[in-house]
Protein backbone atom coordinates (compact mmCIF):
# COMPACT_ATOMS: atom_id res chain seq x y z
CA UNK A 1 0.00 0.00 0.00
CA UNK A 2 1.13 3.41 -0.79
CA UNK A 3 1.25 5.44 2.62
CA UNK A 4 -1.38 7.98 2.68
CA UNK A 5 -2.09 10.69 5.32
CA UNK A 6 -4.54 11.80 8.31
CA UNK A 7 -6.96 14.86 8.18
CA UNK A 8 -5.67 17.58 9.57
CA UNK A 9 -8.92 18.26 11.82
CA UNK A 10 -7.26 21.11 13.52
CA UNK A 11 -6.92 23.28 9.97
CA UNK A 12 -10.46 21.10 8.52
CA UNK A 13 -8.18 20.26 5.47
CA UNK A 14 -6.34 17.26 3.93
CA UNK A 15 -2.96 16.74 4.33
CA UNK A 16 -3.39 14.68 1.75
CA UNK A 17 -5.01 12.88 -1.26
CA UNK A 18 -5.68 9.02 -0.39
CA UNK A 19 -4.59 6.25 -2.96
CA UNK A 20 -6.50 5.67 -5.90
CA UNK A 21 -6.44 2.14 -5.97
CA UNK A 22 -9.82 0.93 -6.50
CA UNK A 23 -11.36 -0.75 -2.68
CA UNK A 24 -13.83 -3.06 -3.06
CA UNK A 25 -17.23 -2.86 -1.49
CA UNK A 26 -17.55 -4.31 1.76
CA UNK A 27 -19.39 -7.74 1.73
CA UNK A 28 -22.89 -7.25 2.61
CA UNK A 29 -25.90 -7.61 1.38
CA UNK A 30 -26.70 -6.33 -2.11
CA UNK A 31 -27.39 -2.37 -1.00
CA UNK A 32 -30.95 -2.25 -1.07
CA UNK A 33 -30.72 -1.83 2.72
CA UNK A 34 -27.79 -0.66 4.83
CA UNK A 35 -26.81 -2.35 8.25
CA UNK A 36 -28.01 -1.38 11.31
CA UNK A 37 -26.09 -3.02 13.87
CA UNK A 38 -27.56 -2.86 17.53
CA UNK A 39 -24.99 -4.14 20.07
CA UNK A 40 -25.95 -5.55 23.60
CA UNK A 41 -24.10 -6.62 26.66
CA UNK A 42 -25.52 -9.88 26.39
CA UNK A 43 -25.24 -10.58 30.19
CA UNK A 44 -27.15 -7.19 31.03
CA UNK A 45 -29.34 -6.71 28.98
CA UNK A 46 -32.07 -8.91 30.47
CA UNK A 47 -31.35 -8.37 34.09
CA UNK A 48 -33.92 -7.29 35.90
CA UNK A 49 -32.94 -6.93 39.29
CA UNK A 50 -32.43 -3.32 40.75
CA UNK A 51 -30.14 -3.99 43.65
CA UNK A 52 -26.92 -2.68 42.04
CA UNK A 53 -24.92 -3.25 44.83
CA UNK A 54 -21.57 -2.45 43.97
CA UNK A 55 -18.91 -5.58 42.95
CA UNK A 56 -22.31 -7.23 44.09
CA UNK A 57 -22.18 -10.97 42.84
CA UNK A 58 -24.71 -12.42 40.44
CA UNK A 59 -26.86 -13.53 43.33
CA UNK A 60 -27.23 -10.07 44.77
CA UNK A 61 -27.35 -8.07 41.50
CA UNK A 62 -28.64 -10.39 39.14
CA UNK A 63 -27.52 -11.47 35.33
CA UNK A 64 -29.32 -11.45 31.92
CA UNK A 65 -29.56 -14.97 30.07
CA UNK A 66 -30.00 -15.77 26.40
CA UNK A 67 -33.74 -16.91 27.60
CA UNK A 68 -34.51 -13.27 28.26
CA UNK A 69 -33.93 -12.37 24.63
CA UNK A 70 -36.88 -13.52 23.78
CA UNK A 71 -38.54 -13.49 20.37
CA UNK A 72 -41.01 -10.52 21.91
CA UNK A 73 -37.54 -8.90 22.53
CA UNK A 74 -36.32 -9.67 19.32
CA UNK A 75 -39.26 -8.47 17.54
CA UNK A 76 -38.77 -4.42 19.32
CA UNK A 77 -35.31 -4.51 18.78
CA UNK A 78 -35.77 -5.25 15.00
CA UNK A 79 -39.15 -2.35 15.10
CA UNK A 80 -35.93 0.52 15.56
CA UNK A 81 -35.02 -1.16 12.33
CA UNK A 82 -31.89 -3.36 13.12
CA UNK A 83 -30.51 -5.43 10.95
CA UNK A 84 -27.47 -7.30 12.79
CA UNK A 85 -27.21 -7.25 16.64
CA UNK A 86 -24.00 -7.82 18.51
CA UNK A 87 -24.50 -10.42 21.26
CA UNK A 88 -21.15 -9.01 23.74
CA UNK A 89 -19.39 -11.95 25.83
CA UNK A 90 -21.09 -14.55 24.55
CA UNK A 91 -17.59 -16.54 24.45
CA UNK A 92 -16.14 -18.09 28.29
CA UNK A 93 -14.39 -15.47 29.54
CA UNK A 94 -12.62 -15.31 32.77
CA UNK A 95 -15.36 -14.24 35.98
CA UNK A 96 -15.50 -14.90 39.63
CA UNK A 97 -18.96 -16.96 39.96
CA UNK A 98 -18.33 -20.55 40.99
CA UNK A 99 -19.37 -22.78 38.69
CA UNK A 100 -16.85 -26.28 39.21
CA UNK A 101 -19.98 -27.93 40.03
CA UNK A 102 -20.34 -27.48 35.96
CA UNK A 103 -16.64 -28.72 35.47
CA UNK A 104 -15.71 -25.19 35.08
CA UNK A 105 -12.55 -24.18 36.76
CA UNK A 106 -12.75 -21.85 39.53
CA UNK A 107 -10.59 -18.26 38.31
CA UNK A 108 -9.02 -16.36 40.87
CA UNK A 109 -9.57 -12.93 41.83
CA UNK A 110 -5.83 -11.42 41.24
CA UNK A 111 -6.58 -12.03 37.32
CA UNK A 112 -9.87 -11.06 36.98
CA UNK A 113 -11.56 -7.67 36.67
CA UNK A 114 -14.75 -6.90 38.35
CA UNK A 115 -17.03 -9.67 39.65
CA UNK A 116 -18.55 -10.93 36.57
CA UNK A 117 -15.09 -10.33 34.21
CA UNK A 118 -14.25 -8.69 31.30
CA UNK A 119 -15.64 -10.01 28.40
CA UNK A 120 -12.34 -9.88 27.03
CA UNK A 121 -10.45 -12.23 28.67
CA UNK A 122 -11.16 -15.26 27.37
CA UNK A 123 -10.70 -18.20 29.11
CA UNK A 124 -12.45 -20.84 26.53
CA UNK A 125 -12.20 -20.44 22.23
CA UNK A 126 -14.89 -22.85 22.56
CA UNK A 127 -17.27 -22.54 25.24
CA UNK A 128 -19.88 -19.88 26.42
CA UNK A 129 -20.32 -17.73 29.22
CA UNK A 130 -22.07 -19.88 31.36
CA UNK A 131 -23.42 -17.27 33.11
CA UNK A 132 -25.74 -16.58 29.86
CA UNK A 133 -27.55 -19.99 30.84
CA UNK A 134 -30.37 -20.99 32.44
CA UNK A 135 -29.10 -24.72 32.21
CA UNK A 136 -25.60 -24.55 32.59
CA UNK A 137 -24.94 -28.23 31.10
CA UNK A 138 -26.80 -26.92 27.79
CA UNK A 139 -25.19 -23.34 27.73
CA UNK A 140 -23.88 -24.34 24.02
CA UNK A 141 -27.60 -25.15 22.66
CA UNK A 142 -29.17 -22.39 24.38
CA UNK A 143 -26.62 -20.15 22.00
CA UNK A 144 -27.69 -21.99 19.33
CA UNK A 145 -31.22 -21.49 20.02
CA UNK A 146 -30.98 -17.50 20.41
CA UNK A 147 -29.11 -17.46 16.75
CA UNK A 148 -32.29 -19.21 15.90
CA UNK A 149 -34.42 -16.97 16.92
CA UNK A 150 -32.72 -13.62 15.72
CA UNK A 151 -32.54 -15.38 12.70
CA UNK A 152 -36.74 -15.97 12.81
CA UNK A 153 -36.90 -12.32 13.58
CA UNK A 154 -35.47 -11.52 10.18
CA UNK A 155 -31.92 -10.36 11.76
CA UNK A 156 -27.74 -11.39 11.95
CA UNK A 157 -26.20 -12.34 14.46
CA UNK A 158 -22.29 -11.38 14.92
CA UNK A 159 -20.67 -11.76 17.94
CA UNK A 160 -16.71 -11.03 19.41
CA UNK A 161 -13.86 -12.40 18.52
CA UNK A 162 -10.86 -11.82 20.38
CA UNK A 163 -7.62 -12.69 18.43
CA UNK A 164 -4.87 -10.62 20.54
CA UNK A 165 -4.80 -11.55 24.13
CA UNK A 166 -6.48 -14.72 26.18
CA UNK A 167 -6.85 -14.71 30.04
CA UNK A 168 -4.24 -15.55 32.00
CA UNK A 169 -6.04 -18.97 33.14
CA UNK A 170 -6.63 -20.03 30.03
CA UNK A 171 -7.44 -23.87 29.37
CA UNK A 172 -10.09 -25.53 26.62
CA UNK A 173 -12.27 -27.95 28.18
CA UNK A 174 -14.82 -27.74 25.24
CA UNK A 175 -12.10 -28.00 22.27
CA UNK A 176 -12.90 -30.58 19.41
CA UNK A 177 -11.13 -33.66 19.34
CA UNK A 178 -7.80 -33.45 18.31
CA UNK A 179 -7.51 -30.06 18.97
CA UNK A 180 -4.10 -28.81 20.99
CA UNK A 181 -4.99 -26.07 23.57
CA UNK A 182 -3.36 -22.78 23.38
CA UNK A 183 0.18 -22.89 25.12
CA UNK A 184 0.21 -26.76 24.71
CA UNK A 185 3.97 -27.62 23.82
CA UNK A 186 5.30 -23.92 24.05
CA UNK A 187 8.72 -23.56 24.64
CA UNK A 188 8.69 -21.88 27.82
CA UNK A 189 12.42 -21.63 28.04
CA UNK A 190 12.83 -18.17 25.72
CA UNK A 191 11.09 -15.24 25.48
CA UNK A 192 9.95 -15.51 21.86
CA UNK A 193 9.75 -18.37 19.34
CA UNK A 194 7.69 -18.60 16.17
CA UNK A 195 5.75 -21.70 16.71
CA UNK A 196 4.68 -20.84 20.57
CA UNK A 197 1.51 -19.49 21.34
CA UNK A 198 2.14 -17.17 23.74
CA UNK A 199 5.28 -14.39 24.57
CA UNK A 200 7.61 -15.34 28.07
CA UNK A 201 9.49 -13.71 30.72
CA UNK A 202 12.27 -16.62 31.04
CA UNK A 203 13.18 -17.18 34.90
CA UNK A 204 10.46 -14.31 36.09
CA UNK A 205 7.31 -15.06 38.28
CA UNK A 206 3.88 -13.29 36.74
CA UNK A 207 2.88 -10.53 40.13
CA UNK A 208 -0.59 -9.25 40.02
CA UNK A 209 -0.89 -5.84 40.68
CA UNK A 210 0.27 -4.60 44.19
CA UNK A 211 -2.85 -2.39 44.60
CA UNK A 212 -5.08 -4.55 42.83
CA UNK A 213 -7.74 -6.16 45.88
CA UNK A 214 -10.83 -5.67 45.42
CA UNK A 215 -12.34 -8.56 47.08
CA UNK A 216 -9.77 -8.72 50.00
CA UNK A 217 -12.52 -9.05 52.81
CA UNK A 218 -13.96 -11.59 51.38
CA UNK A 219 -11.06 -13.58 50.42
CA UNK A 220 -9.84 -16.38 53.22
CA UNK A 221 -6.43 -17.01 53.19
CA UNK A 222 -6.97 -20.69 52.40
CA UNK A 223 -8.88 -19.88 49.45
CA UNK A 224 -6.60 -17.31 47.91
CA UNK A 225 -4.37 -19.29 45.77
CA UNK A 226 -2.05 -15.66 44.92
CA UNK A 227 -2.43 -16.83 40.67
CA UNK A 228 0.99 -18.48 39.88
CA UNK A 229 2.49 -17.91 36.45
CA UNK A 230 6.09 -18.92 36.51
CA UNK A 231 7.83 -17.93 33.99
CA UNK A 232 5.14 -14.79 33.15
CA UNK A 233 3.65 -14.61 30.02
CA UNK A 234 3.50 -10.94 28.76
CA UNK A 235 0.56 -8.91 29.33
CA UNK A 236 -2.05 -8.81 26.35
CA UNK A 237 -1.06 -4.85 25.65
CA UNK A 238 2.36 -5.82 25.28
CA UNK A 239 3.85 -5.33 28.62
CA UNK A 240 7.12 -6.84 28.66
CA UNK A 241 6.50 -7.31 32.52
CA UNK A 242 5.97 -9.68 35.18
CA UNK A 243 4.62 -6.81 37.03
CA UNK A 244 2.02 -5.24 34.88
CA UNK A 245 0.60 -2.38 36.27
CA UNK A 246 -3.59 -1.73 37.14
CA UNK A 247 -4.37 -0.03 34.09
CA UNK A 248 -2.67 -2.54 31.94
CA UNK A 249 -4.49 -5.38 30.49
CA UNK A 250 -2.84 -7.52 33.58
CA UNK A 251 -5.46 -10.06 33.12
CA UNK A 252 -4.34 -10.97 30.12
CA UNK A 253 -1.84 -12.76 27.69
CA UNK A 254 -0.46 -11.85 24.60
CA UNK A 255 -1.01 -14.20 21.49
CA UNK A 256 2.08 -15.06 19.90
CA UNK A 257 1.06 -14.52 15.67
CA UNK A 258 5.18 -14.94 14.56
CA UNK A 259 6.00 -11.53 15.54
CA UNK A 260 9.22 -11.08 17.54
CA UNK A 261 8.14 -7.87 18.67
CA UNK A 262 10.86 -6.95 20.77
CA UNK A 263 13.54 -7.78 17.60
CA UNK A 264 12.55 -4.75 15.63
CA UNK A 265 8.76 -6.42 15.16
CA UNK A 266 10.87 -9.39 12.75
CA UNK A 267 8.39 -11.02 10.83
CA UNK A 268 8.13 -14.76 11.17
CA UNK A 269 5.39 -16.30 8.92
CA UNK A 270 6.79 -19.05 7.11
CA UNK A 271 6.21 -21.62 8.01
CA UNK A 272 2.27 -20.93 8.95
CA UNK A 273 2.59 -20.44 13.05
CA UNK A 274 0.24 -22.34 14.82
CA UNK A 275 -1.95 -19.40 16.42
CA UNK A 276 -2.79 -18.78 12.86
CA UNK A 277 -3.95 -22.07 12.28
CA UNK A 278 -5.63 -21.89 15.67
CA UNK A 279 -7.49 -18.87 15.68
CA UNK A 280 -8.71 -19.84 11.69
CA UNK A 281 -10.14 -22.95 12.68
CA UNK A 282 -12.07 -20.75 15.78
CA UNK A 283 -13.63 -18.80 13.55
CA UNK A 284 -14.77 -21.65 11.40
CA UNK A 285 -16.13 -23.34 14.34
CA UNK A 286 -19.02 -20.62 15.27
CA UNK A 287 -19.47 -19.73 11.80
CA UNK A 288 -20.82 -23.31 11.21
CA UNK A 289 -23.28 -22.55 13.90
CA UNK A 290 -25.02 -19.74 12.44
CA UNK A 291 -22.98 -16.28 13.03
CA UNK A 292 -22.96 -14.18 10.23
CA UNK A 293 -20.05 -12.17 11.28
CA UNK A 294 -17.42 -10.94 13.96
CA UNK A 295 -16.55 -7.83 15.84
CA UNK A 296 -12.64 -8.55 16.00
CA UNK A 297 -11.40 -7.11 19.17
CA UNK A 298 -8.59 -4.77 18.68
CA UNK A 299 -7.71 -6.29 15.53
CA UNK A 300 -4.93 -4.02 14.25
CA UNK A 301 -2.59 -5.43 17.08
CA UNK A 302 -2.72 -8.75 15.43
CA UNK A 303 -0.45 -8.82 12.16
CA UNK A 304 -2.68 -7.87 8.68
CA UNK A 305 -1.15 -10.65 7.10
CA UNK A 306 -3.02 -13.17 9.04
CA UNK A 307 -6.07 -11.56 8.18
CA UNK A 308 -4.99 -11.98 4.64
CA UNK A 309 -4.36 -15.65 4.95
CA UNK A 310 -7.47 -16.23 7.09
CA UNK A 311 -10.67 -14.41 6.16
CA UNK A 312 -11.05 -16.02 2.78
CA UNK A 313 -10.45 -19.40 4.25
CA UNK A 314 -13.76 -18.25 6.76
CA UNK A 315 -15.60 -17.07 4.34
CA UNK A 316 -15.08 -19.88 2.04
CA UNK A 317 -16.21 -22.41 4.61
CA UNK A 318 -18.97 -19.87 5.37
CA UNK A 319 -19.76 -17.19 2.44
CA UNK A 320 -22.22 -15.29 4.62
CA UNK A 321 -19.66 -13.59 7.17
CA UNK A 322 -18.58 -10.29 7.61
CA UNK A 323 -15.36 -9.30 9.51
CA UNK A 324 -16.35 -5.96 11.43
CA UNK A 325 -12.59 -4.57 12.82
CA UNK A 326 -11.91 -2.07 15.95
CA UNK A 327 -9.18 -0.27 14.56
CA UNK A 328 -7.73 3.41 15.69
CA UNK A 329 -5.40 4.36 13.01
CA UNK A 330 -6.10 5.47 10.02
CA UNK A 331 -2.81 4.98 8.32
CA UNK A 332 -4.04 1.43 8.36
CA UNK A 333 -7.36 1.62 7.34
CA UNK A 334 -6.71 0.64 3.53
CA UNK A 335 -4.84 -2.16 4.74
CA UNK A 336 -6.74 -3.88 6.94
CA UNK A 337 -9.38 -3.21 3.83
CA UNK A 338 -7.16 -4.44 0.83
CA UNK A 339 -4.96 -6.53 2.48
CA UNK A 340 -6.85 -7.76 5.60
CA UNK A 341 -10.00 -8.47 3.83
CA UNK A 342 -12.33 -6.77 6.87
CA UNK A 343 -15.59 -5.63 5.82
CA UNK A 344 -16.14 -2.97 8.18
CA UNK A 345 -14.11 -0.90 10.41
CA UNK A 346 -14.56 1.39 12.94
CA UNK A 347 -14.80 5.04 12.38
CA UNK A 348 -14.08 6.19 15.90
CA UNK A 349 -10.72 8.30 15.70
CA UNK A 350 -12.18 10.76 12.81
CA UNK A 351 -16.29 11.18 12.60
CA UNK A 352 -17.11 9.94 16.40
CA UNK A 353 -14.66 12.01 18.04
CA UNK A 354 -15.50 14.80 15.94
CA UNK A 355 -19.13 14.84 16.34
CA UNK A 356 -18.53 14.06 19.90
CA UNK A 357 -16.45 17.50 20.16
CA UNK A 358 -19.37 19.28 18.02
CA UNK A 359 -22.34 18.10 20.47
CA UNK A 360 -20.01 19.59 23.26
CA UNK A 361 -19.68 22.78 21.61
CA UNK A 362 -16.06 22.50 20.31
CA UNK A 363 -14.41 22.26 16.96
CA UNK A 364 -15.84 23.00 13.49
CA UNK A 365 -18.33 21.38 11.02
CA UNK A 366 -15.92 22.01 8.35
CA UNK A 367 -13.81 18.90 9.92
CA UNK A 368 -16.45 17.03 8.76
CA UNK A 369 -15.83 17.35 5.23
CA UNK A 370 -12.67 16.92 5.61
CA UNK A 371 -13.27 13.49 6.94
CA UNK A 372 -15.45 12.29 4.60
CA UNK A 373 -13.15 13.41 1.33
CA UNK A 374 -10.10 11.77 3.12
CA UNK A 375 -12.52 8.03 3.84
CA UNK A 376 -14.36 8.65 0.04
CA UNK A 377 -12.59 5.55 -1.43
CA UNK A 378 -13.33 3.58 1.54
CA UNK A 379 -16.37 4.87 3.20
CA UNK A 380 -18.99 2.44 2.77
CA UNK A 381 -16.39 -0.05 5.00
CA UNK A 382 -16.58 2.30 7.79
CA UNK A 383 -19.12 1.59 10.97
CA UNK A 384 -20.54 4.97 12.30
CA UNK A 385 -21.48 4.67 16.08
CA UNK A 386 -22.08 6.97 19.04
CA UNK A 387 -22.23 4.94 21.77
CA UNK A 388 -20.42 1.13 22.22
CA UNK A 389 -19.46 -0.86 25.10
CA UNK A 390 -16.03 1.41 25.08
CA UNK A 391 -17.22 4.93 24.76
CA UNK A 392 -18.94 6.45 27.67
CA UNK A 393 -22.53 7.37 27.47
CA UNK A 394 -24.00 10.45 25.56
CA UNK A 395 -26.45 11.26 28.79
CA UNK A 396 -23.77 11.00 31.11
CA UNK A 397 -22.15 14.08 32.67
CA UNK A 398 -18.95 12.81 30.73
CA UNK A 399 -20.69 13.48 27.47
CA UNK A 400 -23.22 15.53 26.51
CA UNK A 401 -25.56 14.83 29.94
CA UNK A 402 -28.57 15.51 28.27
CA UNK A 403 -29.37 12.55 25.17
CA UNK A 404 -31.26 14.77 22.65
CA UNK A 405 -27.94 16.58 22.18
CA UNK A 406 -27.42 14.05 20.02
CA UNK A 407 -29.41 14.10 17.67
CA UNK A 408 -27.61 16.52 15.21
CA UNK A 409 -24.77 13.72 15.52
CA UNK A 410 -26.86 10.79 14.84
CA UNK A 411 -28.54 11.97 11.97
CA UNK A 412 -25.06 12.40 10.16
CA UNK A 413 -23.83 9.21 11.39
CA UNK A 414 -26.67 7.18 9.75
CA UNK A 415 -27.10 9.41 6.59
CA UNK A 416 -24.04 11.13 5.62
CA UNK A 417 -22.93 8.05 3.45
CA UNK A 418 -23.23 4.05 2.25
CA UNK A 419 -21.77 3.34 5.41
CA UNK A 420 -23.29 1.25 8.42
CA UNK A 421 -24.31 2.78 11.60
CA UNK A 422 -24.22 1.02 15.51
CA UNK A 423 -26.37 1.53 18.22
CA UNK A 424 -25.74 0.54 22.07
CA UNK A 425 -28.64 -1.06 23.80
CA UNK A 426 -29.65 2.07 26.16
CA UNK A 427 -28.62 4.53 23.78
CA UNK A 428 -32.29 4.82 22.36
CA UNK A 429 -33.59 5.56 25.96
CA UNK A 430 -31.15 8.05 27.21
CA UNK A 431 -29.22 5.44 29.46
CA UNK A 432 -26.49 7.56 31.04
CA UNK A 433 -24.08 4.57 32.48
CA UNK A 434 -24.25 5.88 36.08
CA UNK A 435 -23.09 4.22 39.25
CA UNK A 436 -19.57 3.14 40.56
CA UNK A 437 -20.37 -1.12 39.31
CA UNK A 438 -17.12 -2.34 40.19
CA UNK A 439 -14.08 -2.62 38.64
CA UNK A 440 -14.83 0.35 36.60
CA UNK A 441 -16.04 3.05 38.95
CA UNK A 442 -18.06 6.31 38.29
CA UNK A 443 -16.74 6.65 34.38
CA UNK A 444 -20.06 7.53 32.60
CA UNK A 445 -20.12 3.75 30.96
CA UNK A 446 -22.19 0.88 31.65
CA UNK A 447 -20.26 -1.77 33.13
CA UNK A 448 -18.64 -4.64 31.02
CA UNK A 449 -16.89 -5.93 34.66
CA UNK A 450 -19.73 -6.40 36.51
CA UNK A 451 -23.33 -8.10 37.28
CA UNK A 452 -25.00 -4.84 37.29
CA UNK A 453 -29.26 -3.71 36.10
CA UNK A 454 -29.33 -0.71 33.25
CA UNK A 455 -31.86 1.22 35.21
CA UNK A 456 -33.45 3.26 32.39
CA UNK A 457 -33.01 0.57 29.92
CA UNK A 458 -34.79 -1.85 32.03
CA UNK A 459 -37.69 0.84 31.84
CA UNK A 460 -38.10 0.20 28.45
CA UNK A 461 -37.79 -3.58 28.92
CA UNK A 462 -40.58 -3.51 31.52
CA UNK A 463 -40.30 -6.78 33.30
CA UNK A 464 -39.90 -8.85 30.16
CA UNK A 465 -42.69 -7.44 28.37
CA UNK A 466 -39.81 -5.39 26.02
CA UNK A 467 -42.92 -2.85 25.41
CA UNK A 468 -41.65 0.52 27.09
CA UNK A 469 -43.87 0.70 29.47
CA UNK A 470 -41.64 2.43 32.40
CA UNK A 471 -40.63 4.63 29.80
CA UNK A 472 -41.37 8.86 30.28
CA UNK A 473 -42.87 10.45 27.34
CA UNK A 474 -39.55 12.28 26.50
CA UNK A 475 -37.84 8.52 26.25
CA UNK A 476 -40.32 7.39 24.21
CA UNK A 477 -39.84 10.22 21.86
CA UNK A 478 -36.71 9.71 22.07
CA UNK A 479 -36.84 6.23 21.15
CA UNK A 480 -39.18 7.52 18.41
CA UNK A 481 -36.78 9.25 17.33
CA UNK A 482 -34.05 6.51 16.85
CA UNK A 483 -36.62 4.30 15.15
CA UNK A 484 -37.12 6.97 12.32
CA UNK A 485 -33.74 7.66 11.79
CA UNK A 486 -32.51 4.10 11.66
CA UNK A 487 -35.03 2.95 9.34
CA UNK A 488 -35.01 5.77 7.08
CA UNK A 489 -31.54 6.11 6.66
CA UNK A 490 -31.12 2.14 5.86
CA UNK A 491 -33.89 2.12 3.13
CA UNK A 492 -33.58 5.32 2.13
CA UNK A 493 -32.30 4.92 -1.91
CA UNK A 494 -29.90 8.44 -1.23
CA UNK A 495 -28.85 7.23 1.53
CA UNK A 496 -28.24 3.75 0.83
CA UNK A 497 -26.73 3.87 -2.61
CA UNK A 498 -26.29 7.71 -3.67
CA UNK A 499 -24.08 10.05 -4.10
CA UNK A 500 -22.97 12.40 -1.29
CA UNK A 501 -22.07 16.21 -2.18
CA UNK A 502 -21.07 18.20 0.98
CA UNK A 503 -22.39 22.18 1.15
CA UNK A 504 -20.71 23.08 4.74
CA UNK A 505 -17.34 24.55 3.35
CA UNK A 506 -19.40 25.94 0.52
CA UNK A 507 -22.19 28.35 2.47
CA UNK A 508 -18.97 29.33 5.22
CA UNK A 509 -17.35 30.44 2.28
CA UNK A 510 -20.31 32.36 1.09
CA UNK A 511 -20.84 33.60 4.79
CA UNK A 512 -24.36 31.78 5.24
CA UNK A 513 -23.85 29.95 8.33
CA UNK A 514 -21.54 29.31 11.43
CA UNK A 515 -18.94 27.04 12.20
CA UNK A 516 -21.23 24.95 14.35
CA UNK A 517 -23.99 23.76 11.27
CA UNK A 518 -23.41 21.35 8.93
CA UNK A 519 -25.14 20.79 5.31
CA UNK A 520 -24.81 18.08 2.73
CA UNK A 521 -26.67 16.83 0.31
CA UNK A 522 -27.78 13.43 -0.98
CA UNK A 523 -29.02 12.24 -4.45
CA UNK A 524 -30.46 9.38 -6.35
CA UNK A 525 -32.19 9.78 -9.38
CA UNK A 526 -35.50 11.52 -7.76
CA UNK A 527 -34.80 10.98 -4.54
CA UNK A 528 -33.31 14.83 -3.59
CA UNK A 529 -32.38 15.38 0.32
CA UNK A 530 -30.60 18.15 1.72
CA UNK A 531 -29.56 17.12 5.35
CA UNK A 532 -28.98 20.44 8.56
CA UNK A 533 -27.42 19.52 11.34
CA UNK A 534 -27.25 22.31 14.16
CA UNK A 535 -25.17 21.65 17.04
CA UNK A 536 -25.68 25.14 18.03
CA UNK A 537 -26.57 25.74 21.89
CA UNK A 538 -29.08 28.84 21.03
CA UNK A 539 -31.67 29.24 17.86
CA UNK A 540 -29.99 30.55 14.52
CA UNK A 541 -31.83 31.66 11.75
CA UNK A 542 -29.18 30.58 8.96
CA UNK A 543 -29.33 30.71 4.72
CA UNK A 544 -28.35 27.96 2.64
CA UNK A 545 -27.64 27.79 -1.23
CA UNK A 546 -27.12 24.95 -3.08
CA UNK A 547 -23.96 24.49 -4.77
CA UNK A 548 -23.67 24.34 -9.03
CA UNK A 549 -21.90 20.79 -8.05
CA UNK A 550 -25.13 19.98 -6.26
CA UNK A 551 -27.93 21.70 -8.63
CA UNK A 552 -26.66 20.23 -11.20
CA UNK A 553 -27.17 16.55 -9.30
CA UNK A 554 -30.52 17.41 -8.66
CA UNK A 555 -31.14 18.17 -11.81
CA UNK A 556 -31.73 21.40 -11.22
CA UNK A 557 -34.12 23.53 -13.86
CA UNK A 558 -34.81 27.31 -12.76
CA UNK A 559 -38.01 27.73 -14.42
CA UNK A 560 -39.22 25.41 -11.81
CA UNK A 561 -40.40 25.99 -8.50
CA UNK A 562 -39.03 23.69 -5.77
CA UNK A 563 -40.16 23.04 -2.13
CA UNK A 564 -38.30 20.72 0.64
CA UNK A 565 -40.50 19.31 3.33
CA UNK A 566 -38.20 18.04 6.59
CA UNK A 567 -38.72 14.04 6.65
CA UNK A 568 -37.23 13.51 10.00
CA UNK A 569 -39.43 15.41 12.73
CA UNK A 570 -41.21 18.89 11.92
CA UNK A 571 -42.98 17.97 8.78
CA UNK A 572 -41.50 22.07 8.08
CA UNK A 573 -41.78 23.07 4.68
CA UNK A 574 -39.49 25.28 2.65
CA UNK A 575 -39.16 27.12 -0.44
CA UNK A 576 -36.38 27.67 -2.73
CA UNK A 577 -35.42 30.66 -4.64
CA UNK A 578 -34.53 29.82 -8.46
CA UNK A 579 -31.07 29.96 -7.62
CA UNK A 580 -31.65 27.60 -4.73
CA UNK A 581 -31.61 29.28 -1.81
CA UNK A 582 -33.69 29.14 1.38
CA UNK A 583 -33.65 30.42 4.65
CA UNK A 584 -34.36 28.04 7.94
CA UNK A 585 -34.72 28.49 11.38
CA UNK A 586 -32.17 26.04 13.71
CA UNK A 587 -33.21 25.25 17.11
CA UNK A 588 -30.63 23.78 19.71
CA UNK A 589 -29.29 20.61 18.46
CA UNK A 590 -31.48 19.83 15.51
CA UNK A 591 -31.45 18.36 12.56
CA UNK A 592 -33.50 18.54 9.07
CA UNK A 593 -33.66 16.45 5.95
CA UNK A 594 -35.38 18.11 3.89
CA UNK A 595 -36.72 16.00 0.43
CA UNK A 596 -36.77 18.66 -2.06
CA UNK A 597 -39.51 18.42 -5.15
CA UNK A 598 -40.48 20.61 -7.52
Amino acid sequence: MKKVCIVLLTLGVLACQPPKEKIPEPMLEKQVTKPVIYQMMTRLFGNKSTTNKSYGTLQENGVGKFADINETALLAIKELGVTHVWYTGVIEHALLTDYSQHGIALDDADVVKGRAGSPYAIKDYYDINPDLATDVKNRMAEFEALVTRTHAAGMKVIIDFVPNHVARAYKSDAKPAGVKDLGEGDDTSVSFKASNNFYYLPGQTFQPPARYNPLAQEKATSEDKKFLENPAKVTGNDQFTATPGINEWFETIKLNYGVDIQNNRNKHFDPIPNTWVQMKDILVYWAQKGVDGFRCDMAEMVPVEFWQWAVPQVKAAAPHVIFIAEIYNPQEYRNYIHNGKFDLLYDKVQLYDTLRNLTNGQGNANYITGIQQWLADINPHMLHFLENHDEQRIASKDFAGDPWKAVPAMVISATIDKAPVMIYFGQEVGEPGSGAEGFGGEDGRTTIFDYWGVPEHQKWMNDGKFDGGKLSDNQKGLRQFYADILKFSSTNPAIVQGAYYDLTVFNKQQGNIPHLVHVFARVQSEERLVIVSGFNDKPLRVKIKLSDEVLQAFNWKQENDYVGRDLLRSGMDIGLSKDGTFEVDVPPYVSYIFKIKN
